[in-house]
């Protein structure tokens, strides 16, 4: 709950760094190298910079995030692009009320905040949502070192490492590429490129 605040205040009063307004040229690339444009859903989708860039390249797009103040600037923002988009305030742990198979699954930033059984909630519906060939791109912060200061609201070393990322979603996707870097102050993040294998789980 305090997460959540955190959020909603910092779109209600600032502009938080992560909401740069630019969707990352790893997706253009993507989007640029991909003829097939079908459904897509970004989760952790923000203020839609990156749901409006796909829906205007011909996706289908479906966003999610649980800041209720995001989503508001979200539909605005689509509305102005005269683009139709659905977007959701919701928990990303709980996508219960998504039912379509979706063919590409963007997250930026979103997963490495979420706990284990949180993730483990995630991985489960990202399998569900998705079909076989199904691309899902992620981009992730590792842990901070132990002994580097963390933001005052972090009551948890909030990251995840490419051996979690890989074991969380290996009964159910190949990871085909990554793609190690930094972000603002140089901490450890990456790129994943993973696509979905034949349906092994049941549907729920």
């Amino acid at each position: 709950m305090l997460r959540k605040l955190f959020f909603d205040f910092q779109y209600r009063f600032a502009r938080p760094p992560w909401d740069t307004g630019i969707t990352p040229p790893e997706v253009v690339a993507f989007v640029a190298n991909n003829s097939t444009h079908g459904r897509a859903l970004d989760l952790g989708c923000g203020t839609g910079t990156n749901s409006i860039y796909l829906a205007s390249q011909g996706y289908q797009v479906v966003g999610v995030d649980f800041s209720s103040k995001a989503i508001a600037s979200a539909r605005f923002k689509a509305k102005r692009e005269q683009l139709a988009i659905d977007f959701h305030v919701a928990d990303v742990t709980h996508l219960e009320f998504l039912n379509e198979p979706f063919d590409y699954v963007l997250d930026i930033g979103c997963l490495h905040a979420i706990d284990e059984t949180g993730r483990t909630r995630y991985a489960e519906h990202i399998a569900r949502l998705t079909q076989s060939g199904s691309v899902f791109m992620l981009y992730a912060f590792s842990p901070r070192p132990a002994n580097e200061p963390r933001h005052l609201i972090q009551f948890r070393n909030v990251g995840i490492t490419p051996d979690q990322v890989e074991k969380l979603f290996a009964s159910d996707f190949k990871l085909e590429r990554i793609e190690h870097g930094g972000d603002r102050d140089e901490r450890k993040s990456a790129w994943y490129w993973f696509v979905r294998q034949s349906n092994s789980r049941p549907v729920r």
